[in-house]
């Protein structure tokens, strides 16, 4: 029988930065691609309506009439309890295993769930149907005494269990007398006394993110919503190439039938410059070096140093975009989308975008291995590009579909790519180089002030969204963050007015209020109000800025976390999830407005 279900975004990532996997309130398993993160979702069904028998891994409890989540501290190992009427209860341990072993991260494609009897005489039932192909056939089955395999693919995965391998077969209900264990993962023999050895991986799971988390630098404020920020932003790296997704999901609708549903699964060169400097304030060396690795990479690989807007955790530059028809979508609102197009798009942002966070490696003392001249030359090609294409037309960071301005974003992105490179060139020595661009970010600062400004005519206005447009963007916002502007100046005053009196949605930003190619945008986009929180923070707003922090940190998940949007009206959370973007906007502005540690020393 299917168990009916209206899929929302109450959900716990689970990871070890090879696979992820994303259980609901239920404690099923709903979400979770194999091998890696842009994988074939072998468990899909939050994209699938209502239909909730394919494509999950869920218990379900005889007669259960309530369940409570929590992770245990400090780790992203999750903790489901559920109750039945009668008063019996089991706890479900669900995880990824993560640890060092013989030298290096064992971080196999594996789930691991134990499922543990806590009170009275609990029966439970297995429901294990993954599907293959993007949901359009639940996976064949073999087994044998002690395990099942599911034909997901050209790599089978392999269910190793002490529980009734017929009873999970048969989808039958029985009692759960003790600790029950179940490893999802290759297709090899189990090694070893599988109760022994999975209590052991969730035992030393625990202790390597527990002891990452000890290493980290936070905020004295805020200090449980940025821990758990920081371990889902590590969980969004795949860590073999060192890339970071935008998300960990595909095709959540911005807004409720809006068809605005993309693919997230991939790295976006926008999201880089936030994402280093979340990672440095955070002081968490491991993702952000493996981070500045996979961007050298992209450099390395760019022709003539372009860039273009994202790229697959492999740098793969091909992204075609095809819909999954098997799939429902989340409620029945498809689309669901593969790959995503906007890699064909032109972004002239992208070279800001990949400079700034690149000029870390040329200052920091701690990384292994720092940038150097070869490394400073390369870039150049990257900051070539920026110089020529700073007033040219293109789609924007938003990534209209179709229409191209000179978006006055890309172009002070394309002057802090000029800026920055003079900084690294004086800094190694290259006087020349630096003087050379100088000379180009002044003359693109100076053509930003006189294509982006609108004029009122009262002695008074703004900057544009674009140079041949006046409507607002709120990315206007960051021109103070990338220093081309400081705050008390008078232009970026006039402008932060204009941008949240026509922006802003009570205690929401939208990213523009104007109509695109799917119409009037319908909820704000998370990331914009963290933008409008740090400007607030830099006019010298505090109050109000710490206001509206703790707003935003109230329409949180129960995991903690946010996705890409948020109805404005009911503040339910829409868009993939969770959202590097948000993980970054609660991390930077946690560590702008907190007190200081030494009010407390």
């Amino acid at each position: 029988m299917t168990t009916k279900h209206t899929p929302n975004l109450e959900l716990w990532p689970i990871g070890n930065c090879q696979v992820s996997g994303l259980i609901d309130q239920t404690g099923a398993l709903v979400w979770g691609c194999v091998p890696r993160v842009d994988g074939d979702p072998v468990f899909s069904a939050l994209l699938n309506g209502d239909q909730r028998d394919a494509g999950i891994w869920r218990f379900e409890l005889e007669g259960q009439v309530s369940s409570k989540q929590e992770y245990i501290r400090n780790t992203p190992n999750l903790v489901t309890t559920l109750e039945a009427s009668d008063g019996s209860a089991v706890e479900i341990l669900d995880f990824c295993p993560r640890y060092e072993r013989s030298g290096r991260m064992y971080r196999p494609v594996s789930y691991v769930r134990i499922v543990r009897p806590i009170a009275g005489n609990p029966r439970i039932r297995v429901v294990l149907n993954p599907v293959k192909n993007y949901g359009a056939q639940v996976a064949d089955t073999t087994h044998g005494t002690n395990h099942i395999r599911y034909i997901v693919g050209p790599q089978a995965m392999r269910l190793s269990t002490d529980a009734p391998v017929g009873y999970v077969l048969d989808g039958r209900t029985f009692r759960i007398e003790e600790d029950t264990h179940f490893f999802l993962g290759p297709d090899e023999p189990f090694v070893g006394n599988l109760r022994d050895e999975v209590r052991g991986m969730e035992q030393r799971t625990r202790k390597y993110w527990q002891t990452w988390v000890r290493g980290l630098h936070i905020p004295f404020e805020w200090q449980e919503e940025v821990i758990r920020c920081a371990i889902t932003l590590k969980l969004c790296q795949h860590e073999e190439t060192g890339a970071i997704v935008a998300a960990l999901t595909t095709s959540i609708p911005e807004a409720a039938h809006s068809e605005r549903n993309w693919d997230y699964r991939y790295c976006w060169i926008r999201d880089s410059y936030y994402t280093i400097q979340a990672l440095n304030r955070l002081g968490a060396l491991d993702v952000m070096e493996k981070y500045l690795t996979y961007l050298r990479n992209i450099v390395d690989g760019a022709r003539g140093g372009q860039i273009q807007p994202l790229y697959s955790v492999m740098g793969e530059s091909e992204l075609d975009e095809t819909t999954a028809s098997y799939l429902a979508g989340y409620r029945g609102m498809g689309p669901v989308r593969r790959g995503n197009a906007a890699y064909k798009q032109i972004q002239h942002d992208c070279y800001g975008q990949i400079v700034l966070p690149s000029v870390q490696s040329f200052f920091d003392k701690r990384l292994l291995r720092p940038a150097d001249e070869r490394d400073f030359e390369n870039l150049e090609q990257v900051g070539k590009m920026a110089w020529a294409m700073h007033d040219q037309p293109d789609a924007g960071l938003w990534e209209f579909r179709t229409r191209e301005e000179v978006h006055t974003y890309s172009a002070v992105m394309s002057w802090a790519a000029c800026d920055r490179l003079a900084t690294v060139a004086t800094h190694i020595g290259k006087e020349d180089r630096a003087k050379v661009w100088r000379e180009r970010a002044d003359s693109i600062r100076a053509k930003i002030e006189a294509e982006a400004w609108k004029d009122d005519g009262n002695g008074g206005g703004h900057y544009g969204a674009s140079f041949e447009s006046d409507y607002l963007d709120a990315s206007l916002l960051q021109m103070v963050e990338l220093r081309f502007l400081s705050p008390d100046n008078e232009r970026f005053q006039q402008t932060f007015a204009a941008v949240e009196k026509h922006l802003r949605r009570g205690d929401h930003m939208l990213r523009y209020a104007a109509e695109d190619d799917f119409g009037a945008p319908e909820t704000a986009f998370n990331v914009c109000t963290f933008w409008l929180i740090e400007a607030l923070h830099l006019a010298g707003r505090d109050d109000e800025a710490r206001t509206l922090f703790n707003t935003m940190l109230s329409h949180t998940t129960g995991s903690g976390l946010l996705s890409e949007d948020l109805d404005y009206e009911t503040g339910e959370l829409w868009g993939n999830f969770p959202q590097t973007y948000s993980l970054v906007g609660v991390i930077n502005c946690a560590g702008l407005l907190s007190k200081m540690w030494s009010d407390v020393r």
